[in-house]
Order: C-alpha cells, then sequence, then structure tokens
C-alpha cells in the first residue's frame, strides 16, 4: 500500500483567491492510502521543499501529489525535491489547480470542486505508479536551422563558433533573407547591405557551416539529440562545381518576362537567374516554368553561351538525410496579401505599393536604379502619403488582430529618406497611434517630423481612388474632427508582416506549437522565450513574433546559446514515462 502525501500550494492568490485551500487539503486527506495532507502559501519556494522533504522523513512516504501550478513550470522542482529525501522522483504527480481551474473559473465553489476532483486524480494515479529508472540518449553534435535570413546566418554563426558543425536550409536560391531587400535600417540609417553582406559571407566561408540553398526540409523524425531529417535540394539545372558565375548565361537568355520576385513584382528577370547582386551562392537557378527549353525543348541559348560547362538540363531534385543533436527555426516572415483590401486601390493602381515595394524603389539595385518615381509613368512624385497599419491590428477577419511592431519605424524612415533626397516632396503619414518603444526610436520618430517636416495625421484611410494620373485619399483627422479630402502622386500602404507560409508544415514536421496567428508557440513567454515545448527546437527571430533586426539578432544569439548547452552534452537524460 502506498504512503502518499498531498500538498497544497495557494501560489500567493493565484489559486487561493478562487479555491478554498482548507476544502481541498480535507478532501485530498480522505482518500485512500493519503497519509499526510498539508497547504503552504508558496509550495515551489525553499521552505515550501523543505515541507515536502520533512514530510516524506517523518511519515515514510512512497509518493507525493503537489496540487499547484502547471508541471510545466515546477514538475522539476519537486521531482528533484522529492529525490533528495529519498522517493523515486518519478512518484511525483502534479495537480494543476492554477492553469486549469483557478485561473479559468470565477466561481469559488465551481473551482474548489474541480481542484478536488484533479487532486483525487492525481491521487489515484500515485496509487497505481511505479519507481523507475531513466535512461540515456546519446547526442549528435550537429545543428540545423531552417531559413537562411538574418536570424538564421546569425544563429550559425554563433553555434559554429563554439565549434559545432551547422547547416544552413534555405529554399530560395540564396541567403539573406528579408534583410537583403531592404535599403536602409533605422534608427541608424545604415546600408543593409552594408551589415548583411559580410555576415552572408562569414556563413558561407565558415568551415564548421553548411549552406543548402534552393532546399527545403522534407521529413523530420526522432526526438532531441537525434533528429533524422530529409532535406530536399531542388534541381537548379546549374552544377554548382562548375559555374563561375559571370552572369553571360543571364544576359543571353530570351525569355525575360518573369515577375522579380526579388523586387517584389516591379520588374521582371531572365528564365535563368540569381536573385541579386550579392547572392550566396553566385550561382543561377532555371526557373523551369518560365524557361523555353523546359516548356518547349527548344533554345538551350544559355547552354551554348557557358563555356563552364554549367548548364544540366537533366539534374534531378536529391534528397538527402542528415541527422542532427538540435533544430532551429528561423523561417521569418512575409507580408499579408491585399486582395481584401480594394478600398486602397492596390490592385487597381501601380502608384498605390507597400512599403516592401518602397523599399525596392529605393534601393540603387532596385528597378528604378534608386530613383522614386511612380510605377505608372515613371514621373517624380510630388506628393506621397504613407498609411500604417493596413492589416495591423484589424478588428475584422480580413486582417491581423496584432501590432506588426516594425510599421511605425520604416515609415518613419521613408518619409526621412525620402525629404532628405527629395526636399520638394510632401509626406504625409496618416496613423492610429505611432509606438515607437526602442532605444532610440522616439527620437527617431520626432526627427522626421521637426527636423524633415513629415505631416502626421491622426486618422484613417477610407478609400483611395484613382483620378486621371493622380491619386484621390479620403481620410478623416481625429484630432481635428474633420473629414480630409486630398490628391497625391503615390500611396505607400503599411501593411502587416506574417510568419512565412510554410511554417505550419514545418511546425507539424517538427510537431512544434503555433498560435493563432501561425506564430511558433515559445515554450514560457518569459523564462523559456526561445525554446519550443518540443525539447530540441529553438526559434529565432520573426518566425516567433514580431520583432526588428536588433531583437531578432539578439534572438538569435540566444537560441544559439541553448542549441550549443544542448550540443556540449555527450548524452541526455530520458523520460522513463512511457504509455502501455
Amino acid at each position: 500500500m502506498q504512503r502518499i502525501g498531498v500538498f497544497v500550494c495557494h501560489c500567493g492568490t493565484n489559486i487561493a483567491a478562487t479555491v478554498d485551500i482548507g476544502r481541498v487539503v480535507a478532501a485530498a486527506a480522505k482518500e485512500p492510502g493519503v497519509v499526510h495532507a498539508e497547504d503552504y502559501q508558496y509550495m515551489c519556494s525553499e521552505a515550501g521543499q523543505l515541507k515536502i522533504r520533512e514530510a516524506i522523513e517523518q511519515k515514510h512516504l512512497t509518493g507525493i501529489v503537489v496540487c499547484s501550478c502547471s508541471p510545466r513550470m515546477h514538475e522539476n522542482t519537486f521531482r528533484q525535491a522529492a529525490n533528495r529525501a529519498g522517493i523515486n522522483p518519478y512518484m511525483v504527480e502534479i495537480a494543476n489547480i492554477r492553469e486549469h481551474c483557478s485561473w479559468i473559473h470565477k466561481d469559488m465553489e465551481e473551482a474548489t470542486e474541480k481542484a478536488i476532483i484533479l487532486a483525487r486524480a492525481a491521487i489515484a494515479k500515485v496509487m497505481l505508479n511505479a519507481p523507475l529508472t531513466p535512461g540515456t540518449s546519446q547526442v549528435v553534435k550537429r545543428a540545423l536551422v531552417i531559413g537562411g535570413g538574418i536570424a538564421g546566418i546569425q544563429t550559425a554563426l554563433d553555434i559554429a563558433e563554439a565549434g559545432y558543425e551547422v547547416d544552413i536550409v534555405e529554399k530560395t536560391p540564396s541567403i539573406g533573407g528579408r534583410m537583403s531587400q531592404l535599403d536602409k535600417t533605422f534608427p541608424t540609417l545604415d546600408c543593409s547591405a552594408c551589415i548583411l553582406t559580410p555576415k552572408m559571407v562569414e556563413a558561407a566561408a565558415h568551415e564548421k557551416i553548411t549552406i543548402y540553398t534552393y532546399s527545403e526540409v522534407e521529413k523530420v523524425s526522432g526526438f532531441v539529440g537525434d533528429f533524422h531529417v530529409d532535406i530536399r535540394k531542388k534541381a537548379r539545372s546549374v552544377d554548382m562545381s562548375k559555374c563561375t558565375g559571370c552572369g553571360v548565361c543571364q544576359e543571353k537568355c530570351p525569355s525575360k518576362k518573369a515577375p522579380n520576385e526579388f523586387n517584389r513584382g516591379l520588374n521582371t528577370r531572365s528564365a535563368i537567374y540569381t536573385p541579386f547582386a550579392q547572392a550566396i551562392p553566385n550561382v543561377p537557378v532555371i526557373d523551369r516554368e518560365n524557361c523555353i527549353k523546359f516548356k518547349t525543348g527548344k533554345c538551350g541559348v544559355c547552354a551554348k553561351v557557358c563555356q563552364a560547362g554549367a548548364i544540366d538540363y537533366e539534374q534531378k531534385d536529391e534528397i538527402i538525410t542528415v541527422d542532427y543533436g538540435a533544430i532551429v527555426v528561423a523561417t521569418g516572415f512575409d507580408t499579408i496579401k491585399l486582395d481584401q483590401y480594394d478600398e486602397y486601390a492596390y490592385n487597381q493602381s501601380p502608384d498605390v505599393i507597400t512599403s516592401l515595394e518602397l523599399e525596392r524603389i529605393m534601393n540603387a539595385a532596385g528597378p528604378t536604379k534608386g530613383h522614386l518615381e511612380r510605377m505608372s509613368d515613371h514621373k517624380a512624385p510630388k506628393s506621397i502619403v504613407f498609411v500604417q497599419c493596413v492589416g495591423s491590428r484589424c478588428a475584422d477577419k480580413r486582417g491581423k488582430s496584432y501590432c506588426s511592431k516594425i510599421c511605425c519605424m520604416y515609415t518613419a524612415k521613408h518619409a526621412m529618406l525620402i525629404r532628405d533626397k527629395y526636399p520638394d516632396v510632401e509626406v504625409t503619414v496618416f496613423y492610429i497611434d505611432v509606438r515607437t518603444p526602442g532605444k532610440n526610436f522616439d527620437e527617431f520618430y520626432r526627427r522626421a517630423v521637426e527636423e524633415y517636416g513629415v505631416h502626421y495625421i491622426k486618422g484613417q484611410v477610407g478609400k483611395v481612388a484613382p483620378q486621371g494620373d493622380k491619386l484621390l485619399v479620403q481620410a478623416s483627422d481625429l484630432l481635428d474632427n474633420r473629414q480630409i479630402r486630398m490628391e497625391a502622386d503615390m500611396v505607400v500602404l503599411a501593411t502587416a508582416i506574417e510568419p512565412n507560409p510554410d511554417v505550419r508544415k514545418i511546425a507539424t514536421m517538427l510537431t512544434a506549437s503555433i498560435d493563432t496567428n501561425n506564430f511558433l508557440t515559445e515554450s514560457h513567454a518569459k523564462l523559456r522565450p526561445v525554446e519550443s515545448p518540443t525539447a530540441g527546437i529553438f526559434l529565432s527571430g520573426v518566425c516567433q513574433g514580431p520583432k526588428d533586426i536588433p531583437e531578432t539578432v539578439a534572438q538569435a544569439g540566444a537560441a544559439a546559446v541553448k542549441v550549443i548547452g544542448l550540443l556540449a552534452k555527450d548524452h541526455l537524460v530520458t523520460n522513463p514515462c512511457t504509455a502501455k
């Protein structure tokens, strides 16, 4: 017969405010096998753990039940306390009367009844438990980073610097991610490529880092310390070992009508292409959907002009299987589609663009070579309207309920850059709230208003209508309580950001949790912000939630430290709890 001790925690008022602790203790004491029952305000404290150890020694307990918070928080704490007192740690059960009870019930009678039921269930389980001995498993000294943006690159570099092998899997033809599309970064206005490219080069040259571009994770099996991953290396139709990156094939390619994804579709590219000048690897890929050779069987110009003989039309996808000890998800973000936002005339006028499209227009390597011009007639605009929170903080189902966090700052950046380079251009920003919670962020926004003369109007834009070669903007000014009708040459929409569309598929493969907005869920928002609830899976960058570049790099470093801590172990203790 088991000798069970029951310990009920008040958790301050988190539990005690809704649950009658005395009744729970009294009910537990009457259960078969229970020889000791008591309560304490903070059972997880040193004093609380001492009470558990004393009760084990004095009452010769063989198992314990702790009625407290989630086992995700303190199960290990109480197992260690029991182990130090001589009880097998797997003879400890947690009855979660906080998250499953007090936090979700308002009525004390209802909450108390449920807490008693949870306690009785935990006691019944201990009666059937048997002492267990954990085993061990080997740790593969290699890490996988899914995503080759700034988050993935920084994570890989930090892990590699600690001496461990790292593989980066990137689905596009080059690493660099979303940051490679930016022109300048806030709040310092330094060149994005100037700070990203050295990181890309360093990652490519690092002896501990292997980069798989134009590749995707196909399958994941195994567990923490020993994951088995199938990686599909898609056929580039170009032999990477032979290609010199001369670019002749791209110049001579007769098919140049494919939308340029890197420039957000603002111009076209050839069927054989390198995404951007600083791409790593500097090896083109053939877009088989737009290649004349693959569509008709004719052409073959790129093969004829390639002196290195690198073109390989027969190349097939290749699947490789690699073992990893840890996996980091750094899949990044994209902007939402604007198909449901007809009021802004995005699909009606080429002069209504998104902020990311403006980045490409203002970039020297962009579709207009860095000249600010309208895409309809390529004339320089004289007035530009920025619309904030398009799809962010959205009350209806078209957009996202959350704040995208970066829009206020990059709009201020765009406004300042335009006013600095084109002082005669009138810039107006319509906003709901200006949110600048970062180091030097508010000062940056104030500079846009006070030094550069950007007009900020608190109000929402109701409609944008093309009228001739102008755009009629109808909006409200909430501070002056008036309606505004103004003409603009260009309208820039600060669109909401969302996780990369592939993240749900990856989360399913990794059995990682995601929230209702498809952001990957951390194990604990405050205490374990870079760890997934699935052991061995770590989070880096915007896949976990909206954030700017400095915050992304900081999280990448944090994820790397967690991975290094895991890979530094030769063995892991395995959980002996299994289902029969």
